[in-house]
């Protein structure tokens, strides 16, 4: 089943041009609010879907918000581009989760959970590294959309689900049934797409952070410990937080902030 998801992503279309326009203002040091509000303009799927984000508690803005303009002002150019890829991804990959049990809006709910999950609890320690990370942990589920494809084409939904139900490490499950993690997958994804090389790198390791360089480390963990408490098949359960709590002061996290982040965030499952 490997070789079938790699040729899968080996055929998946471009991102489109409002993307590469995303892309390249973001890194460009002169690039503005304005110059990205401009480019989702022209894309009226990415402005509905980004004020729809906007609209939502999860993100606590406290007036409602109109336009393009007002949400790229808001969500900053990080957040911002993130949920513009984000919904686009999922367009493309033609979302059906069913071997996981969820529907693409669940799907999209999580991803977004996990985001701001990130922001809520690493903000404060170091706002820049949760900047660069809200990317990768908005988009670090893709692969399952991929995974779960191969999974249906194989006639194998009604055994995977059973067994996703029940499942603490939905990444060795994958890997038994497909060969590949969510984090290969991913990677994969946007590699093929030319992603930024550290964002693939950080992704790749996600559910193996003990096996990233030194210099990833600490984001590959992050990553991971985000992921485990709230995976997709029961986030925020007890379970899942206790383990996401001892992989974080395992990894020498100190646990406090992330305590109240969870407290917080969970309030909006």
């Amino acid at each position: 089943m490997e070789n079938s998801i790699v040729d899968s992503i080996k055929a998946l279309p471009p991102l489109s041009k409002t993307i590469a326009d995303i892309n390249r203002i973001h890194a460009d040091p002169e690039g503005s609010v304005a110059d990205m509000a401009k480019a989702i303009e022209g894309d009226p799927m990415i402005v509905a879907n980004l004020l729809k984000a906007a609209a939502s508690p999860l993100y606590g803005f406290s007036r409602e918000i109109k336009n393009a303009s007002q949400a790229v002002s808001l969500f900053g150019m990080s957040m911002t581009r993130s949920i513009a890829i984000g919904n686009s991804v999922r367009k493309l990959l033609n979302v059906d989760l069913e071997p996981y049990g969820i529907s693409s809006d669940q799907f999209a709910n999580i991803s977004s959970l996990q985001a701001v999950l990130l922001s809520t609890w690493y903000n404060k320690i170091d706002r820049a590294a949760a900047q660069k990370l809200f990317l990768p942990v908005f988009l670090q589920e893709t692969g399952k959309i991929l995974i779960a494809s191969d999974i249906i084409q194989n006639d194998e939904t009604i055994s995977f689900k059973s067994d996703a139900e029940t499942s603490n490490n939905l990444a060795q499950l994958e890997k038994s049934y497909v060969g590949m993690t969510t984090a290969d997958v991913t990677a994969l994804v946007f590699e093929h797409w030319n992603f930024d090389e550290e964002i693939i790198e950080i992704i790749k390791y996600a559910d193996e952070p003990q096996n990233a360089p030194d210099n990833l480390k600490e984001a590959a963990n992050i990553l991971n410990i985000i992921k485990t408490i709230i995976p997709v098949n029961k986030p925020f359960s007890e379970q899942a937080i206790n383990f996401g709590l001892k992989k974080a002061e395992d990894a020498g996290f100190d646990t406090a902030p992330l305590k109240s982040a969870i407290d917080i965030v969970s309030e909006f499952v």
